[in-house]
């Protein structure tokens, strides 16, 4: 398996817990907080999507599925249509409630875009330095782990969640 294989597999993994965790989701689910500052599953998925979608429409040099294909309109978030989650407050939290479908719909979407990125990439096109402002400068693989470590990591958040809304009633 080459790396644009592994990474592939690797952002399947992410739409399946996406999916799975939001299987059947009520909006109560979606939108339970273990405490008022807490993010919620909606949220999480909300955010873990839009980071995705800013970093590959970047990479790839095309537009965000957000505002390309209407999902911006169809969320309807009182937000302004670069927001990604990135410093949110807990009100901007609480503002997300979309349901499962609209969640699920978005991710794949970009999930979709995401999978035919990397599909016209080389494997020689991983180590191409796409930003120097940091140090080391980042690479585009390097880049594509971030992406899928935020994204691995908020969809864990948000499976676990979903059972611990589930085990308290909502």
């Amino acid at each position: 398996m080459n790396s644009i294989a592994l990474l592939i597999e690797a952002f399947g993994r992410v739409q399946g817990t996406v999916h799975e965790t939001l299987k059947d989701a009520s909006i109560d689910t979606l939108t339970f907080r273990a405490d008022a500052d807490a993010n919620s599953i909606a949220w999480l998925i909300w955010h873990l999507t839009r980071v995705q979608d800013d970093h590959i429409a970047e990479l790839a040099g095309h537009d965000q599925v957000w505002t390309q294909d209407g999902w911006q309109e169809r969320f309807g978030l009182p937000f302004d249509s670069s927001a990604t989650g990135y410093r949110q407050s807990s009100a901007d939290v609480a503002a997300v409630r979309a349901d499962a479908a609209r969640l699920g719909g978005y991710y794949d979407a970009v999930h979709a875009k995401t999978v035919a990125y990397l599909e016209t990439l080389a494997e020689d096109s991983l180590d191409d330095v796409i930003d120097r402002r940091w140090t080391p400068p980042v690479t585009r693989g390097v880049r594509l782990v971030s992406v899928l470590d935020d994204d691995l990591e908020h969809a864990g958040q948000a499976a676990f969640i979903r059972g611990f809304a589930e085990r308290s009633g909502s």
